[in-house]
């Protein structure tokens, strides 16, 4: 998961439109052939020409192992040359959920070989307290990768606090210097979240070049720079919100469709076309202490293939926050 809690929340904002992104640049790829029409396919999907029949499972699971497996070796080499990667995570909230996701994060770290230190500075910790913290992570060489785990106190806002992470150790893409980066296609820290939607597809073989996506939530923590990075695979991405007019009948035009709102069961069998792609990103806390995505039990008797929940997004999430503070700390070796 990215730098909030399990369940992204969905932004608000004006505007009747959904809004879209299609690069007509030189960069983009027409779309031709016999991969040019119908829903996105691959390994991962299924072909679903009546709708009908259990959707193929985009699980994490494997793609997660395979990333840890990969980040404990590159750990172990980073370790006997230079120094152990070492991720810091502050927290500042009682919320037991994001307790709950901070210590699985520090749990996977360890099993991978990083260091990982929690930061606790309490649910009354002022805006400026986190600030200055985090700060101080940053000046820190032996701190490779800041997450700053949300909720935030009141009055405390993510955007401001992210600001004081270095950059080059912002790995969940919270500082907006990074989201600037991301979206003018420079190097960046994507939030890992989003990045873990991309790599998910990627696993699955379903394809994105010239594929109609659309994106359901405009946080920046998951479908903003969600869009940018599907921009960047040339696909023609429409985003989604609180406002948007008619949602169904834009999900509905979705060759691949991406769930994000941390609204449970928001999208149904009639907000997605028959064998669609479906990613479900939300991950809302059930009274017994399950969890459940954004996408309604139904729609998996329309959709291609559909995200876990979970197991889905989130074990890839976790693995890849892992894997950039793994990339910061080579980084850091490589520089000193």
């Amino acid at each position: 998961m990215s730098a909030t809690s399990p369940a992204p929340s969905a932004a608000t904002g004006s505007g009747a439109a959904p809004a879209t992104v299609a690069d007509a640049g030189p960069g983009t790829r027409p779309a031709t052939g016999p991969d040019s029409t119908g829903p996105a396919t691959g390994p991962g999907t299924r072909p679903a020409a009546d709708g009908h029949g259990p959707a193929a499972s985009l699980s994490g699971k494997a793609l997660a192992a395979d990333l840890r497996t990969e980040l404990a070796a590159r750990a172990a080499d980073l370790a006997a040359k230079a120094s152990r990667p070492h991720l810091a995570v502050v927290t500042a909230t009682a919320d037991e959920s994001s307790a709950w996701y901070v210590r699985s994060i520090a749990r996977a770290a360890g099993k991978a070989g990083l260091d990982c230190t929690v930061v606790d500075l309490g649910p009354n910790a002022a805006a400026s307290a986190v600030r200055a913290r985090l700060a101080e992570l940053s000046a820190d060489p032996t701190v490779h990768g800041i997450i700053l785990q949300t909720p935030l106190p009141d009055g405390a806002r993510l955007d401001d606090l992210a600001a004081a992470i270095d950059p080059a150790k912002d790995v969940d893409g919270a500082n907006p210097l990074s989201l600037g980066r991301l979206a003018a296609g420079l190097p960046a820290f994507a939030p890992a979240t989003a990045e873990a939607v991309v790599a998910l597809l990627d696993h699955h073989g379903v394809a994105l070049s010239g594929r109609r996506a659309v994106v359901v939530g405009r946080s920046t923590v998951v479908g903003k720079p969600l869009a940018h990075l599907l921009l960047d695979r040339d696909a023609t991405v429409t985003v989604c919100h609180s406002r948007t007019a008619d949602l169904a009948a834009v999900t509905r035009d979705a060759e691949v469709l991406i769930a994000a709102v941390g609204r449970p069961g928001l999208v149904t069998a009639g907000h997605v076309r028959p064998g669609a792609v479906v990613v479900d990103v939300g991950t809302n806390p059930t009274d017994d202490g399950g969890l459940i995505g954004d996408v309604h039990p139904d729609a998996a008797q329309v959709t291609g293939s559909l995200s876990p929940v979970p197991g889905g997004v989130g074990p890839v999430t976790t693995a890849l926050l892992l894997r950039h503070t793994v990339d910061a700390a080579a980084t850091a070796a490589r520089t000193r």
